[in-house]
C-alpha cells in the first residue's frame, strides 16, 4: 500500500491545552479519507499541520512523500487546500478569480483563460462566470473555491469542512464534485462533522476524540458499532422525549416501538414515533463513551475544529 499521508506521533499544544496527542494517520494514495469529529476535536489543527501552516510540537508527517518539517516547500507544491471560509475575491467575477490564480500559478495568459473556462464549466459556474462573486450563493462560492484549488492539479487535496453551512442541495452538489475529483486519481483528505458526508464520500473514516484517533474504518463499519436504527418518541413540537437503539431487525424495531408506546401512554398528547439512522453523536458516543465537547480548539485558535 502506497501512502499519500503518513503521520506518526503528532502532538500539539496551544498554551496549556493539549489539542493533539500521539496522532497516527495513514491515508492510502488515491483514496478519500474523512476525519470525523465535533468542533474542538482537533480536525483543523490536524489539517494545518499536514499543510505546513502549523508546526507540530512532536511527531513526523510525510505528505505525498515530502516531510512537513524538513521540506515544507515540497509539501506545498504537492497539495491544495480549501479552508472553512471561501478564499475568493468578492469584487472580482468568478472568471477573473480563476484567471488571476492561474496566472499567479505560472500559467500564461492564453493557458490561464483556457483553464478558467474548463474549470468554470466543470463546476457548473460558466453561466455565472461574468458575475461578481459578491452576488454568488454560498454553494456557488464553495464550488468556485474548490475550482480555485484545482487550477494546478496536485496529488493531495485537503478540504476542511467543505460543506458546513450549505443547504442540502448545495451540499449534495459539492459531494458529487468531490467524488469526481477523487475518481480522477487525487487523494482527498477532508474533515467533517457530518456522518452522512463521510458515509457518501469516504473510503475510510477516522473519528478524532480529544486529540487522538478513537476509531478508524469504513463508515458502515463505524455505524455497525452503534447498531441499527434508533426509534424516537417525539413530542408535539418534535422534541425528543425518549429514544431507543435497535439492532435493525424487525423484532428489535417492534420491541422498541412497543416500549415507546408504553412510555407514550403517560406522555403529553400529540406524541409520535420516528425512526432514524445513527447520527454523528450516536457514533461518537458509542466509540468514546462520553459526550462530544465543543469549542475547545475553536476558543484557542479562533477556528472551528
Amino acid at each position: 500500500m502506497t501512502l499519500a499521508i503518513d503521520a506518526r506521533g503528532i502532538a500539539k499544544r496551544f498554551r496549556s491545552t493539549e489539542v493533539l496527542r500521539d496522532l497516527e494517520l495513514a491515508v492510502e494514495t488515491g483514496s478519500v479519507f474523512a476525519l470525523l469529529g465535533p468542533n474542538g476535536a482537533g480536525k483543523t489543527t490536524t489539517i494545518n499541520i499536514l499543510t505546513t501552516l502549523v508546526r507540530p510540537d512532536a511527531g513526523t508527517a510525510l505528505v505525498a512523500g515530502a516531510d512537513v518539517l524538513a521540506d515544507p516547500d515540497g509539501v506545498r507544491a504537492r497539495i491544495s487546500l480549501t479552508g472553512q471560509s471561501a478564499a475568493v475575491d468578492e469584487v472580482l467575477t468568478g472568471r477573473e478569480n480563476v484567471v488571476m490564480l492561474a496566472r499567479l500559478s505560472g500559467l500564461g495568459a492564453r493557458a490561464a483563460r483556457a483553464r478558467a473556462d474548463e474549470l468554470l464549466d466543470r463546476f457548473d459556474l460558466a453561466e455565472a462566470s461574468a458575475r461578481r462573486v459578491a452576488a454568488y450563493s454560498g454553494g456557488m462560492r464553495r464550488r468556485l473555491d474548490l475550482a480555485l484549488s484545482l487550477v494546478v492539479p496536485t496529488p493531495v487535496i485537503f478540504l476542511d469542512e467543505p460543506t458546513t453551512g450549505l443547504d442540502t442541495r448545495s451540499r449534495q452538489e459539492l459531494w458529487r464534485i468531490i467524488r469526481e475529483v477523487a475518481d480522477q486519481g487525487a487523494t482527498v483528505f477532508l474533515t467533517t462533522q457530518y456522518l452522512e458526508e463521510a458515509d457518501r464520500l469516504a473510503d475510510r473514516v477516522a473519528v478524532l476524540d480529544r486529540g487522538r484517533i478513537a476509531a478508524e474504518g469504513t463508515a458502515s463499519a463505524l455505524k455497525a458499532q452503534v447498531g441499527g436504527e434508533v426509534v424516537e418518541l417525539l413530542g408535539p413540537h418534535d422534541e425528543v422525549l425518549a429514544e431507543l437503539p435497535t439492532d435493525g431487525t424487525v423484532h428489535g424495531l417492534r420491541a422498541a416501538v412497543d416500549e415507546l408506546d408504553r412510555l407514550a401512554a403517560s406522555a403529553v398528547e400529540g406524541t409520535r414515533v420516528a425512526i432514524r439512522r445513527p447520527s454523528l453523536d450516536d457514533v461518537f458516543l458509542a466509540i468514546t463513551s462520553h459526550p462530544a465537547e465543543s469549542g475547545r480548539e475553536a476558543d484557542l485558535i479562533g477556528t472551528k475544529g
